[in-house]
């Protein structure tokens, strides 16, 4: 694989992927780094790495406070990133994706991440709902993100293990992976559009359950 951008670049470093090679624009003209890594984004450095380390999506809810997010289907690279992104700085446990008709870690993913993919477990599963049995099992309590949700995303209890889930772009959860779930929650819509873009959700939702826990764990 071939990552590209400077924090891509800088956090393959440092992550737990080994760097086998790397160009920049000091070694070779801009436009054979951009066919070294396929996009004209590359910020003048790019380098070759180990293939992605894919996490065992079962051990994601080893902590008792794991907060794991779930993607059903999430197909833009650039969403995914910006999951990923938000995820790792929150410190969620991982992420996890569907195996089929869904974007897996790729270089776009990398740099739209800014290199949050190569700190973060992403875990992929071969079936999505299947999985979200198994966390409740686990005792995890799985909260599905809905715009049309009459529930409020802060109402549940955010506590111990839990595992929220978001939609794919346009069309939302499956009916399957929504019948999976707990509850489904919404995000307050004040506004004209229908509902916010899956990573702008994600940002919303996961750093509100923060502030939730936060709260809970400073009151006397």
């Amino acid at each position: 694989m071939i990552v590209y951008g400077r924090r891509a670049v800088e956090e393959a470093r440092r992550g737990r992927r080994r760097v086998l090679r790397t160009w920049t624009a000091e070694d070779v003209c801009a436009e054979e780094l951009e066919r070294l890594c396929g996009s004209p984004d590359h910020q003048g450095v790019c380098a070759e790495v180990e293939p992605y380390p894919y996490a065992d999506p079962d051990g994601l809810l080893a902590a008792e406070d794991a907060l794991v997010v779930a993607l059903d289907q999430v197909q833009d690279p650039r969403n995914l990133g910006a999951v990923c992104r938000v995820a790792e700085g929150a410190g969620c446990a991982g992420v996890v994706v569907p195996e089929r008709r869904a974007v897996e870690v790729t270089p776009s993913v990398c740099s739209a991440s800014a290199g949050a993919v190569e700190h973060l477990a992403v875990a992929r599963v071969r079936n999505l709902a299947d999985w979200l049995g198994r966390a409740k099992e686990r005792g995890a309590w799985v909260y599905g993100a809905n715009a049309g949700a009459e529930t409020a995303w802060s109402e549940p209890d955010w506590r111990g293990r839990a595992v929220l889930v978001l939609g794919s772009e346009g069309r939302g959860l499956r009916p399957r992976v929504a019948a999976s779930c707990d509850a489904l929650v919404a995000l307050p819509q004040r506004g004209q559009v229908a509902s916010l873009n899956v990573s702008a959700a994600a940002a919303a939702l996961v750093y509100g359950i923060l502030h939730l826990r936060e709260g809970v764990d400073r009151a006397p």
